[in-house]
């Protein structure tokens, strides 16, 4: 996708947030504030230094339409920071270096309630996804085996079919052949017939 139908998806998936709202006589008072949130692997805005983007409904001025959310782009390949203050910065970071951590030995930046549960999710799923690659690798094995013994039936059935179709052939060169000898056989005893050679009473 290029960068430009991404913005457009983007805007779209806020927008489409906020519009599902509302049922069919529903009053307008009733809207909540939504926000979109996307965490980026790749730069979006190559031009823009910073990694966090807040978008809201704001003029020329800056002054806000409505105060009801807005999206955040946050651009992990930008973030670099080491020395972790806050509470945003703390998030970025798990989210960014969360899969290289040791669960059982946790950066200091990690030591706090939220984050150790935060830790323990990314585990759990990162145990599914193991389970289910084995789980795919064994329906892959399976599904080639499968494949396999079609294969093996397919090849079994062709040979049997050649042998049958080879077995008629032979036969039917030995129906010819016997065919051929019964013929020289008659022709040789007319032959004989018209040479006048009649079996003699000791033959």
């Amino acid at each position: 996708m290029t960068y430009a139908g991404l913005l457009a998806r983007i805007l779209y998936t806020w927008n489409d947030l906020y519009n599902h709202q509302l049922q069919s006589g529903q009053d307008y008072a009733t809207l909540k504030p939504a926000f979109s949130i996307w965490l980026l692997g790749e730069d979006l805005l190559p031009g823009d230094a910073y990694y966090t983007h807040r978008y809201r409904l704001r003029d020329e001025r800056g002054q806000c339409l409505l105060n009801h959310g807005g999206i955040y782009l946050l651009e992990l390949n930008k973030f670099a920071t080491e020395q972790v203050v806050t509470e945003e910065q703390r998030w970025l970071k798990f989210f960014k270096d969360g899969e290289r951590l040791d669960s059982d030995h946790l950066p200091a930046w990690m030591q706090t309630p939220e984050m150790r549960h935060a830790m323990s999710i990314l585990k759990a799923f990162s145990e599914k996804e193991r389970a289910y690659d084995a789980y795919q690798a064994r329906q892959d094995f399976l599904r080639e085996q499968r494949s396999i013994e079609r294969e093996r039936r397919s090849l079994q059935q062709a040979l049997e079919e050649t042998s049958a179709a080879l077995e008629r052939e032979r036969a039917a060169r030995e129906a010819e052949q016997q065919a051929k000898e019964a013929a020289l056989g008659e022709v040789e005893r007319l032959a004989a017939l018209l040479r006048g050679d009649h079996p003699t009473a000791d033959s």
